[in-house]
């Protein structure tokens, strides 16, 4: 039998918590790295809810189990300290901000898309978008890479992709290839992780967007999206470009270059692409499917959290998820970047790039920079 999670030190009244990441989620501009960092500044370091032993467990338990990381350990950390009704309040109040905004900026897409200044701004802060992926697999490789066998795995999964596997099938089989690997064996009593498996599909090209569809496409994504929320671009490309033709790659990239302008997780740009296939209630169905297995999955593994640490079969399998959800990432956004190409816009990445990497700019400053320089030089 498993030992029960530590209890809290102490009892955060449910208003407090909704206040607290109601800030933080208008606030947390630079990625779900800053989010963490600001959420540990918060919690443990200036209120004392958690010991730092208690939110690296919470930040533990948020890596075995699929979804936005960031919005998923503000929704642990809600119910540590206020129980179910924290649990729900700190996960809808970091993403209510971000979904706001999002959807002020989908509406001004949709009704001024096609202004010159807005399209300056758009087309200045596209390769801002992909730079911040590229800084993303480079940085988050060289943890997720421990080995020559992870970094083969690694190749071995893009080549998949590349070739037309499915991206369920290649991040499932790089999980069980990892484990066998490892040789891990599943102890009595140990959990293994494996991520959900799909039963429908995200809709049929050529037909007209319907609520139910869109709902279910991004419920698939939100219960299967290992790793970094910019594997997200990898899982949208797959559905919404390449099998429904429901986007375009110029609109998909439209979409995570918006996204980099709000706070917030950046999986909330599924508001921003329900609201182009479908209107508000496109935004709504999106943002719901997207965010909904979040809550599910960390209602499901609050009590198994000491168990999970443990098990040497789901970090043998979150070691071979993650390797391939940063092929899948890197594919993608090479794959939209040479859709998308020019030279200015290569000139902007490279530029951006290199600011990511020498220096320690927040990224949302970069993206300010780039959409206003796109204004000035579109309007």
């Amino acid at each position: 039998m498993s030992d029960p999670p530590p209890s809290p030190a102490v009892r955060v009244p449910v208003w407090v918590v909704a206040g607290l990441f109601l800030r933080l989620g208008a606030t947390s501009f630079g990625g779900p790295a800053a989010h963490i960092a600001l959420m540990e500044e918060e919690v443990v370091r200036r209120r004392g809810w958690l010991t730092r032993g208690e939110f690296l467990d919470l930040l533990g338990a948020v890596n075995l189990i699929p979804g936005p990381h960031s919005t998923e350990l503000a929704i642990h950390i809600g119910a540590r300290v206020a129980g179910w009704a924290g649990l729900v309040a700190a996960g809808f109040c970091f993403l209510l901000p971000a979904a706001v905004v999002t959807l002020g900026l989908a509406w001004a897409y949709v009704a001024y898309g096609s202004r010159p200044e807005a399209a300056g701004v758009l087309a200045g802060v596209q390769p801002v978008a992909l730079a911040l992926v590229a800084r993303a697999c480079w940085v988050l490789g060289r943890s997720a890479v421990k080995s020559r066998g992870l970094a083969l795995l690694g190749v071995l999964s893009a080549a998949a992709v590349l070739a037309g596997a499915g991206e369920l099938v290649v991040l499932f089989a790089a999980g069980l290839l990892a484990v066998v690997a490892n040789r891990a064996v599943r102890p009595r009593g140990a959990l293994a992780v494996v991520p959900a498996v799909p039963l429908f599909a995200a809709g049929v090209a050529g037909q007209p967007v319907g609520l139910g569809p869109l709902f279910l496409a991004f419920l698939k994504i939100g219960a299967v999206l290992f790793g970094s929320g910019y594997v997200l671009i990898a899982f949208l490309r797959a559905d919404f470009v390449d099998r429904t033709g429901w986007l375009t790659e110029r609109q998909l990239l439209d979409a995570v270059a918006v996204g980099q302008l709000t706070p917030g997780p950046v999986s909330s740009a599924a508001t921003f692409i329900g609201y182009l296939l479908a209107g508000p209630e496109g935004a709504a169905a999106a943002t719901a499917g997207m965010f909904l297995p979040a809550f599910v999955l960390v209602a499901a593994t609050r009590p198994l959290v000491p168990r999970l640490r443990r098990s040497p079969v789901a970090g043998a399998f979150l070691d071979g998820v993650n390797v391939a959800s940063l092929a899948l990432m890197a594919v993608a956004a090479g794959q939209i970047g040479w859709a998308t190409r020019s030279w200015p816009g290569l000139l902007v990445f490279a530029a951006s790039l290199a600011v990511l990497l020498t220096t320690r700019l927040n990224p949302a400053w970069l993206v300010v920079t780039a959409a206003a320089v796109g204004w000035a030089l579109g309007a």
